[in-house]
């Protein structure tokens, strides 16, 4: 590693001195041993250029673009190139690549804005002026921020972004981008508070308020979110971009007739617009209008033949068999070597939904890799660690621990947790008891997780979470357990009681009776195999990365197991363990369990739970408006050839 190092400094320093050939000789050295290092490949073309080898430059970024298909810096190499070709108009189509997915690359601007003032497109022309002239209005640092955050070099982007701001503590772009890096790493509280502090400081920044709207949503503090768009609604009620964030955040108010209202002003003025198609299609899929739902994803789709999102939705509605058609078209559109990276995740995603229902099995289980594997280098997920992070909870949380603690936390017995794994069955439970008349469904609520976020503090670098929970007094467990109480009221219609089904739970149980010790706690089980593998097919909208590879969801799925038989035997007869193999055996002899452990009477809707009529944001949604059935069970087996690694990852758990 280290020599390999001096070998792209090298060859970076002789291009620097413009000694092209010496630098083309070096990253070629580094190239005949990783012929896929990203840094190799983008000097290559750099000196191949200066050099006009123009075809061996193209070659050196075709490889560039397939291996980092969302690299500002390559594109903005493939627009020199063009220029070098006098091709101005494939030129223009590279600078503009570049700064969508790195709006901090001056050269890409100010080549757009010469290009387009030569065509006479002189409107467009002086909007990347003022792109450059912004961009050059920034201190160095954020543009460096803004290199390495959209480039992927979050740690180093939070390093100098936290430097420049102990110096500028009241810069807005500053910390706008802090937070953005926040959100990147999954620390929204900390992005929250930068960015309505900036907000507050610079109330007309449009980027701000768009930003922190977004960060609301993720935190899902929704009435927040819609009341931010409303604001920017308000400002400008034909603006197309404020239609759009403001049907989308009525949506998860569960306002869906004026989501639907504001979706079809921006489609009156944006008719083939793919993203709002898609949005729309995604609402009608949650209110159970499945197939005006694919009427909108195959109007996306016929606007922009690469939008995977659509293609991608489609497979997610698991009811959905697609035509030959539409997988030759999906076929083609993943072979192009420039499709932007989550196109080629969907699609990747998408194909292997299209062939497993087709019953080519092995070629399916090739797009489902692809897809995993292209999602496991984006991640920055580490099974081990995960094994070490669950242990530390059965470390610290011990009987003598809740004995210690005994009388403490808020006593409302309001909510029921639902946990486990994801696609164990957990959202067919909740639609179960929702249909109930004393029980509300509402989200995998993130309150939990962020309570034990903020718990983990630093102690010489190092978390202070589950061993914290030891020193909190009763006061303070009484107020957290008070605080989620009132925080998830929102999302509640009324009922006495309300499901929180957020699956990652599992790993905060000992919090959980801390601070809520009369909550119902529901642990949805599902079969190792069909369980790992289930999660293995599905493609998370955010989180959830321990999906993304055989072995990952093996060993989580046995560390969950191992984590589960701990909080049985510290706290005995406090978790209602439901078996989905169960569920489909003896529906009404299971639905009893679960009213008989919550604490209150029979009623039939609950077996007749398709009946219900509710918004289900999950990808289980179409799946329980049906009847029971056991179509998800074994759908492992035809995969079993080239599922070594998951079955060695379960150990004795594999069947």
């Amino acid at each position: 590693m280290a020599e390999r190092d001096q070998q792209l400094k090298a060859a970076q320093s002789a291009l620097q001195a413009g000694d092209f050939d010496q630098g083309l000789a070096l990253a070629e050295a580094i190239l005949a041993d990783d012929g896929a290092h990203p840094e190799a490949l983008y000097m290559a073309a750099v000196a191949s250029r200066y050099l006009q080898q123009f075809d061996a430059a193209a070659g050196f970024l075709q490889s560039l673009h397939q291996a980092m298909p969302e690299y500002g810096r390559a594109w903005q190499e493939e627009g020199h190139l063009a220029l070098a070709r006098g091709d101005t108009a494939g030129a223009l189509n590279a600078f503009a690549r570049a700064t969508r997915f790195n709006p901090a690359l001056a050269a890409s601007w100010r080549e757009q804005a010469n290009i387009l003032a030569q065509a006479g497109r002189n409107e467009e022309a002086a909007a990347a002026a003022a792109q450059l002239e912004r961009l050059n209005a920034l201190p160095r640092e954020l543009i460096a921020v803004t290199n390495h955050l959209h480039e992927g070099r979050l740690l180093r982007a939070e390093e100098i972004c936290r430097y420049f701001m102990r110096q500028n503590p009241r810069n807005v772009e500053g910390m706008r981008l802090l937070a953005r890096i926040g959100i990147e790493l999954g620390i929204l509280d900390d992005a929250e508070f930068l960015l309505e502090s900036a907000v507050n400081f610079e109330p007309e920044n449009i980027q701000l308020r768009l930003d922190y709207v977004d960060v609301l949503r993720r935190r899902q503090k929704f009435d927040q979110a819609r009341t931010q768009a409303e604001a920017l609604h308000r400002r400008e009620p034909d603006n197309p971009l404020f239609q759009s964030r403001l049907a989308i955040e009525s949506m998860q108010t569960g306002e869906y007739d004026l989501a639907f209202e504001l979706f079809d002003a921006v489609l009156a003025k944006l008719p083939r617009d793919p993203a709002t198609l898609t949005s729309k299609g995604h609402a009608l899929k949650t209110i159970g209008q499945s197939g005006d739902a694919v009427a909108n994803y195959r109007a996306a789709i016929a606007a922009k033949p690469d939008h995977g999102d659509a293609y991608y939705a489609l497979a997610n509605l698991k009811t959905y068999r697609f035509e030959d058609p539409e997988i030759d078209a999906m076929r083609q559109q993943a072979a192009r070597p420039d499709l932007a990276f989550m196109d080629r995740v969907h699609l990747s995603f998408a194909l292997g939904k299209a062939l497993e229902d087709r019953g080519e099995y092995e070629e399916s289980f090739r797009f489902y890799d692809q897809g995993n594997a292209l999602k496991r280098a984006q991640t920055r997920y580490s099974a081990d660690a995960m094994t070490r992070e669950l242990a530390s909870q059965k470390q610290a949380c011990i009987s003598s621990l809740f004995e210690q603690h005994a009388g403490a936390g808020c006593p409302a017995p309001d909510p029921i947790f639902i946990l486990g794994l994801p696609r164990a069955g957990s959202t067919l439970l909740e639609q179960i008891l929702a249909s109930h008349s004393q029980i509300d469904g509402t989200l995998e609520l993130p309150n939990i997780l962020a309570l034990a976020h903020r718990l983990r503090g630093k102690k010489a670098g190092q978390s202070r979470y589950p061993e914290i929970l030891h020193e909190l007094t009763s006061e303070q467990l009484t107020g957290f357990g008070e605080q989620f109480i009132e925080e998830t009221r929102i999302h509640r219609q009324g009922a006495p009681l309300f499901i929180d089904k957020m699956p990652n739970n599992f790993r905060h149980i000992g919090l959980i009776r801390l601070i809520l010790p009369n909550a119902k706690i529901i642990d949805a089980r599902r079969a190792p195999m069909d369980c790992c593998f289930s999660g293995f097919k599905q493609l998370f909208a955010e989180g959830q990365e321990f999906t993304y590879g055989l072995n990952e969801v093996g060993c989580y799925y046995a560390d969950y197991v191992d984590l589960m038989d701990h909080w049985d035997d510290v706290l005995p007869g406090k978790i209602l363990r439901v078996q989905h193999e169960d569920v489909l055996d003896d529906l009404e002899g299971q639905t009893r369990r679960m009213l008989d452990f919550i604490g209150v009477p029979f009623e039939v809707a609950c077996l007749e739970f398709h009946k219900t009529d509710r918004a289900v944001r999950t990808a289980s949604s179409e799946q329980v408006r049906q009847p029971i059935n056991r179509a998800g069970q074994g759908a492992w087996k035809p995969y079993e050839p080239w599922l070594g690694p998951l079955c060695d990852a379960l150990g004795e758990l594999a069947p």
